[in-house]
């Protein structure tokens, strides 16, 4: 995978530099921006972290096998400066807090420290890297303002009954990716399109029926 690549998958995954071209890879991308070295595009590490997470296309133990033993201490830095932001944002996301849990009492401590330092705006050590606090918040938010489904919004959890949990009670996991994609505009292959109006439409109408929620809220009062 070339720069020019990288760039464009690195796109799909959330983090626009260019306009992506094709289905990516994510966690060979992912594995690809860790070895880049380059800290402009380690800021939008936290970008493709959560989008690839939440279309389910990351997967830690894959991204680990494309890197060498001295980048998958830069890669396990990274994904913890990724919680650290969510927390220090105050968002939360059931694929984060699962990575959350595999931490070891050491790592939670850096999670603890990156998560300070984020805090109070102060630089965050990355071995022998230094990145920007207030840096890594603005790319973060920037890239949530200008996402068209805005991932604040869609799946930032302030309660168990949150939109995430909410959508993982009604959507699998690959129905759950096929309607933030739509939602997304992002381009359906022919595959996925028949199966969105065959199965998940379905469910789609049936969640905008007005009547259907009055009932709902009714039996929950």
């Amino acid at each position: 995978m070339n720069d020019k690549e990288l760039l464009n998958n690195l796109s799909s995954l959330g983090f626009k530099l260019m306009e992506p071209e094709s289905m990516v890879d994510a966690n060979l991308t992912l594995a690809r921006l860790v070895q880049s070295r380059d800290l402009r595009l380690w800021e939008g590490f936290p970008v493709a972290l959560a989008n690839s997470s939440e279309r389910n296309l990351f997967s830690y133990g894959r991204t680990s096998q494309y890197l060498k033993p001295a980048d998958r201490v830069y890669f396990k830095l990274l994904v913890l400066m990724s919680l650290a932001l969510y927390q220090a944002l105050g968002l939360k996301f059931a694929w984060a807090e699962k990575l959350h849990q595999m931490l070891t009492k050491e790592l939670r401590g850096k999670l603890e420290q990156f998560r300070n330092s984020l805090t109070r705006n102060h630089d965050l050590k990355l071995k022998d890297y230094s990145m920007s606090g207030q840096r890594l918040k603005n790319t973060f938010n920037r890239y949530l303002k200008g996402s068209e489904s805005n991932l604040n919004d869609l799946m930032a959890l302030k309660s168990e009954a949150g939109l995430e949990y909410a959508l993982s009670q009604l959507f699998s996991a690959g129905q759950k990716s096929l309607f933030l994609k739509k939602l997304q505009g992002e381009k359906l292959t022919k595959t996925e399109t028949e199966y969105f109006s065959r199965v998940v439409k379905k469910k789609v109408l049936a969640l905008a029926n007005p009547e259907l929620h009055n009932l709902a809220r009714k039996l929950l009062k």
